[in-house]
């Protein structure tokens, strides 16, 4: 393009409407042009340009306005940093029969407002659902509360773990001391976890994203579990969560002893 003057000026000119390299080359072969050149010419003389004369305004000329080919800036994901993490796909398939109790799901409810999220746990066969107030999605608070509700339970109760990759789950390895073998969604894929969704969508008609976290307390959260636990439900057959969950309960006083004490948020 050095060479000629009048390929430089309609390529540039090109450039700067928006035309990118490959459609400029593709233009001038449809058009049987006198003058020709390949995409990959646009693309080294741009680039030789940036590096001659340490311009990088020529990268504008760019669809993209990278001032290398090929290069994207990599940005560290969450998912790089769990330990220990397993994906979900290494999960025994029978639970998705739903068939044995002991298999959960959690996830983490944010407002819009920064100051408090909502910890949700669900078992897969019966959908019970444990509700509790964090203070923030810091990861030692989240694993503390999981700890607490499963240590409460027997061994038969407590087996595995789905959850997705965000930074609360972090410490999820800290389970295993209870027997909870956990697993994680692959990336943007919710349909994994898909009864703890189908909970938050019940739990968002009574805590909307908008809702003021002073609004509400651990208590209250005590007392829309248990509305969603004695609920009858389609899919159990017209019995409620609770009903299911705990016939699988052997001894009464386990019963007592598992219910969370109703304290302030």
């Amino acid at each position: 393009m050095n060479r000629d003057p009048v390929l430089r000026e309609l390529v540039l000119n090109q450039l700067k409407t928006g035309w990118s390299p490959e459609q400029i080359s593709g233009r001038l072969a449809h058009d049987k042009a006198t003058i020709r050149i390949s995409y990959e010419s646009i693309y080294r003389f741009i680039h030789r340009q940036i590096r001659r004369h340490l311009d990088y305004s020529w990268r504008h000329y760019l669809p993209r306005g990278k001032g290398q080919r090929g290069y994207t800036r990599r940005t560290s994901k969450p998912i790089e940093h769990i330990k220990k993490r397993v994906p979900i796909t290494k999960r025994a398939r029978y639970i998705e029969h739903r068939r044995q109790v002991g298999h959960w799901e959690a996830d983490l409810l944010h407002l819009s407002k920064f100051g408090a999220t909502v910890l949700v746990n669900v078992e897969r066969s019966s959908r019970f659902v444990m509700l509790a107030k964090q203070k923030s999605k810091h990861s030692a608070l989240v694993v503390e509360q999981l700890q607490q509700w499963f240590g409460a339970m027997p061994p038969a109760m407590r087996r595995t773990l789905a959850m997705d990759n965000g930074t609360e789950f972090f410490l999820h390895h800290q389970l295993h001391a209870c027997g909870i073998k956990t697993y994680f969604c692959k990336p943007h894929s919710p349909w994994q976890k898909g009864s703890v969704e189908n909970m938050n969508g019940r739990i968002r008609r009574y805590i909307p994203r908008s809702t003021e976290p002073n609004s509400f307390d651990n208590q209250d959260l005590q007392a829309l579990a248990s509305k969603l636990n004695t609920t009858p439900r389609k899919c159990l057959g017209f019995k409620t969560p609770a009903e299911v969950f705990y016939k699988h309960l052997q001894p009464l006083h386990f019963k007592c002893e598992f219910t969370p004490p109703h304290t302030r948020g």
